[in-house]
């Protein structure tokens, strides 16, 4: 059987400054997480990463039923949690130069890319072959994994995968072979037509 993974980035708030690590969520982004809602798939199995934003997100799209799945965190940021880019720019440049370009740096005494790619790939090929259906909310570093991971591309390309709030991957798979199906929420694939 297919696999028909639907994953969907959590929102983020209207925070200025990118900060490392975990950042609740504001109305704002939960109002658009709910307006989201009505524009999923139904599924038979449906995920969510374990932070706060992702199952605040969860229950703004009014789920019932979902596994919170621990392979799915977010990307472990060490002592960088919580401090913006520019901060660790500032203070750590070198560093956070390494962890851009080397998919195994860990500057930050968090998780690599590399190892958050193994986590995820893990997850992803372990999905049951009779899953039908998949929805699942996970941060922008999972959901880069997530595509890495799937088609099977060099890692280094993980920082080259724009991932916006609310953003949804489409993917297809079957006997650990993954295929990519690029679509908006708003144009969520008929799944009965493939």
């Amino acid at each position: 059987m297919t696999v028909r993974l639907t994953l969907v980035c959590a929102p983020a708030a209207a925070e200025r400054d990118v900060r490392f690590g975990e950042v609740p969520l504001d109305a704002r982004a939960l109002r658009q997480a709910g307006e989201v809602a009505a524009l999923l798939p139904r599924a038979s199995l449906r995920y969510s990463a374990p932070s706060d934003r992702c199952e605040s997100t969860v229950r703004a799209f009014q789920w019932d039923v979902v596994t919170v799945e621990p392979a799915l965190r977010d990307m472990d940021m060490g002592r960088w949690a919580g401090r913006t880019l520019g901060e660790v720019a500032e203070r750590e440049g070198d560093g956070l130069a390494a962890w851009m370009s080397d998919p195994e740096a860990v500057p930050h005494g968090g998780e690599s890319v590399s190892q958050v790619c193994d986590r995820v790939a893990v997850w992803l090929d372990g999905l049951p072959a009779d899953a039908g259906r998949v929805l699942a909310v996970a941060d922008q570093s999972v959901v880069r994994a997530t595509v890495v991971s799937a088609l099977g591309v060099p890692r280094a390309l993980f920082w080259r995968i724009d991932v916006p709030p609310l953003a949804a991957v489409h993917l297809t798979g079957r006997n650990g072979r993954w295929n990519l199906r690029m679509g908006a929420l708003s144009a969520v694939p008929d799944w009965e037509e493939s």
